[in-house]
Protein backbone atom coordinates (compact mmCIF):
# COMPACT_ATOMS: atom_id res chain seq x y z
CA UNK A 1 0.00 0.00 0.00
CA UNK A 2 2.85 2.41 0.74
CA UNK A 3 4.06 2.28 -2.89
CA UNK A 4 0.64 3.42 -4.04
CA UNK A 5 0.54 6.24 -1.54
CA UNK A 6 3.81 7.92 -2.56
CA UNK A 7 2.54 9.57 -5.74
CA UNK A 8 -0.94 10.13 -4.43
CA UNK A 9 -0.21 12.03 -1.30
CA UNK A 10 2.84 13.70 -2.54
CA UNK A 11 0.87 15.71 -4.97
CA UNK A 12 -2.59 15.39 -3.79
CA UNK A 13 -3.50 18.08 -2.28
CA UNK A 14 -1.83 18.65 -4.64
CA UNK A 15 -3.50 18.74 -4.13
CA UNK A 16 -4.22 20.30 -2.02
CA UNK A 17 -6.12 20.11 -2.07
CA UNK A 18 -6.50 17.94 -0.16
CA UNK A 19 -11.23 19.90 4.71
CA UNK A 20 -12.91 22.74 5.89
CA UNK A 21 -15.05 23.36 2.83
CA UNK A 22 -16.45 21.45 -0.10
CA UNK A 23 -17.10 22.58 -3.63
CA UNK A 24 -20.85 22.20 -3.60
CA UNK A 25 -22.43 25.62 -4.08
CA UNK A 26 -19.20 27.63 -4.07
CA UNK A 27 -17.52 25.83 -6.98
CA UNK A 28 -20.29 25.84 -9.56
CA UNK A 29 -19.89 29.54 -10.43
CA UNK A 30 -16.11 29.16 -10.51
CA UNK A 31 -16.28 26.48 -13.16
CA UNK A 32 -18.07 28.95 -15.42
CA UNK A 33 -16.28 32.16 -14.44
CA UNK A 34 -12.77 30.96 -13.60
CA UNK A 35 -10.68 31.83 -10.58
CA UNK A 36 -7.60 33.56 -11.96
CA UNK A 37 -6.50 34.78 -8.54
CA UNK A 38 -5.27 31.24 -7.73
CA UNK A 39 -3.59 30.60 -11.11
CA UNK A 40 -0.01 29.39 -11.05
CA UNK A 41 2.31 26.75 -9.65
CA UNK A 42 1.89 25.64 -6.06
CA UNK A 43 4.01 23.52 -3.72
CA UNK A 44 1.95 21.14 -1.64
CA UNK A 45 3.15 19.53 1.59
CA UNK A 46 1.19 16.49 2.76
CA UNK A 47 1.42 15.06 6.27
CA UNK A 48 -0.02 11.69 7.27
CA UNK A 49 -1.69 11.74 10.68
CA UNK A 50 -3.44 8.37 10.59
CA UNK A 51 -2.62 5.05 8.95
CA UNK A 52 0.38 3.23 7.45
CA UNK A 53 1.19 5.81 4.74
CA UNK A 54 4.57 7.56 4.63
CA UNK A 55 4.81 10.48 7.06
CA UNK A 56 5.16 13.39 4.61
CA UNK A 57 5.38 14.37 0.95
CA UNK A 58 6.01 17.53 -1.07
CA UNK A 59 4.91 17.93 -4.71
CA UNK A 60 4.01 20.55 -7.33
CA UNK A 61 0.53 21.41 -8.57
CA UNK A 62 -0.81 23.79 -11.21
CA UNK A 63 -4.00 25.86 -11.16
CA UNK A 64 -5.40 27.41 -14.32
CA UNK A 65 -8.81 29.03 -14.04
CA UNK A 66 -10.87 26.75 -11.84
CA UNK A 67 -8.94 23.59 -12.74
CA UNK A 68 -6.27 21.90 -10.63
CA UNK A 69 -3.80 19.48 -12.27
CA UNK A 70 -0.45 17.86 -11.64
CA UNK A 71 2.48 20.08 -12.60
CA UNK A 72 4.68 17.21 -13.74
CA UNK A 73 4.40 14.53 -16.41
CA UNK A 74 4.45 11.46 -14.16
CA UNK A 75 2.17 8.91 -15.89
CA UNK A 76 1.84 6.63 -12.84
CA UNK A 77 -1.06 8.66 -11.44
CA UNK A 78 -3.70 11.20 -12.40
CA UNK A 79 -4.59 14.30 -10.41
CA UNK A 80 -7.54 16.50 -11.12
CA UNK A 81 -9.71 18.90 -9.21
CA UNK A 82 -11.36 22.28 -9.00
CA UNK A 83 -11.10 25.46 -7.00
CA UNK A 84 -13.90 27.98 -6.56
CA UNK A 85 -13.61 31.76 -6.74
CA UNK A 86 -13.92 31.78 -2.95
CA UNK A 87 -11.02 29.34 -2.54
CA UNK A 88 -12.81 26.08 -1.72
CA UNK A 89 -10.78 23.29 -3.33
CA UNK A 90 -11.20 19.59 -3.96
CA UNK A 91 -8.71 17.28 -5.62
CA UNK A 92 -8.87 13.60 -6.51
CA UNK A 93 -5.70 11.59 -7.12
CA UNK A 94 -6.07 8.23 -8.88
CA UNK A 95 -3.55 5.42 -9.21
CA UNK A 96 -4.84 2.15 -10.58
CA UNK A 97 -8.09 1.28 -8.84
CA UNK A 98 -7.33 3.36 -5.73
CA UNK A 99 -7.85 7.05 -5.10
CA UNK A 100 -7.44 9.78 -2.51
CA UNK A 101 -9.69 12.77 -1.85
CA UNK A 102 -8.38 16.13 -0.67
CA UNK A 103 -10.47 19.11 0.39
CA UNK A 104 -9.67 22.48 1.83
CA UNK A 105 -9.37 26.20 1.16
CA UNK A 106 -6.91 28.44 -0.65
CA UNK A 107 -6.31 32.07 0.26
CA UNK A 108 -3.83 34.61 -1.11
CA UNK A 109 -0.79 32.46 -1.79
CA UNK A 110 -1.52 29.78 0.84
CA UNK A 111 -3.85 26.87 1.44
CA UNK A 112 -4.70 24.10 3.87
CA UNK A 113 -7.03 21.18 4.24
CA UNK A 114 -7.46 17.47 4.91
CA UNK A 115 -7.14 14.31 2.81
CA UNK A 116 -8.18 10.67 3.07
CA UNK A 117 -7.70 7.55 0.99
CA UNK A 118 -10.61 5.83 -0.73
CA UNK A 119 -10.64 2.98 1.77
CA UNK A 120 -9.96 5.20 4.77
CA UNK A 121 -6.62 3.51 5.55
CA UNK A 122 -4.80 6.84 5.75
CA UNK A 123 -5.69 10.44 6.46
CA UNK A 124 -3.95 13.69 7.24
CA UNK A 125 -3.53 17.37 6.48
CA UNK A 126 -2.01 19.35 3.63
CA UNK A 127 -0.67 22.86 3.21
CA UNK A 128 0.11 24.71 0.00
CA UNK A 129 2.13 27.78 -1.01
CA UNK A 130 2.11 29.52 -4.37
CA UNK A 131 5.46 29.34 -6.20
CA UNK A 132 4.67 31.45 -9.20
Amino acid sequence: MNHFLHPIFAFSFAAFMVASASLSSDAAPAARQGSANFDGLWTVAIVTQQGPCDRSYRYPARIVGSRVSQANADPSYRLYGAVSRGGAIRVIVVRGSQWADGRGRLTDGHGAGNWTTSGGQCAGQWTADRRG
